[in-house]
């Protein structure tokens, strides 16, 4: 019995656990923080520190008659030939896409069923060569440009490829045509008034109808 006893006594002596040896330590070294900074200027950046001047309809005649402004109808031609301001320039932010590649074709068809049968509006691209045909109709870039649109979107993108490009002098028709009133605008070429320029395809007979229906209850 005691020399079980000692046996069993030997064998948990030898499988005991031994104490582990300490890990080596190691300095952890402090975080890389990298900042992203964009190097693109913010349109609403430059709207709200007025680097581009925000002008409403109402306002772009007198900015001008007086302020010595020029104003830059980026609309496609499609929009132009319907309405244009009178002794405005004109240099398309967005042209016809003409690819006739089979991708450009299916998004040429999804566009026409989903867009462009209401609004009569083409398929677009970027225009490539705007900045370029800005600097040919206006090459001195302290020359101060009021950029216009039918809605103030595309005109404050072209805005922002001017800033971009040199031109510090910039305004920007806040809202676009499309806000403006009959009287903004008092000398307008065109077939169309300048707020409905936009408007094609269907929607452009649904606004007739409108306007009709209108004129006829006010005669009532």
């Amino acid at each position: 019995m005691a020399i079980q006893l000692n046996h069993i006594s030997t064998f948990n002596s030898k499988h005991e656990k031994q104490p582990k040896p300490p890990l080596p330590t190691t300095k952890r070294r402090p975080a890389l923080h990298v900042n992203a900074v964009s190097s693109g200027n913010n349109a609403r950046q430059l709207i709200q520190s007025q680097a581009i001047r925000a002008i409403r309809p109402k306002e772009a005649v007198a900015a001008i008659n007086s302020d010595g402004f020029t104003l830059l109808d980026i609309r496609p031609v499609w929009e132009t030939e319907k309405a244009r301001v009178k002794g405005s320039l004109n240099v398309p932010l967005f042209i016809e896409d003409k690819d006739n590649s089979p991708l450009t074709l299916l998004k040429k068809w999804v566009h026409f069923g989903y867009i462009g049968l209401w609004t009569g509006q083409y398929f677009t691209t970027m225009n490539p060569d705007f900045l370029l045909r800005v600097e040919e109709v206006v090459p001195d870039k302290d020359s101060k440009l009021l950029v216009a649109c039918g809605e103030g979107l595309r005109s404050i993108m072209a805005a922002t490829k001017l800033y971009e490009g040199g031109y510090k002098n910039l305004g920007w028709l806040a809202g676009g045509f499309n806000r403006s009133g009959d009287e903004d605008f008092p000398e307008v070429e065109g077939t169309e008034k300048l707020q409905y320029a936009t408007i094609g395809g269907a929607s452009y007979y649904f606004l007739q109808l409108l306007i009709f229906l209108q004129s006829v209850g006010k005669s009532n």
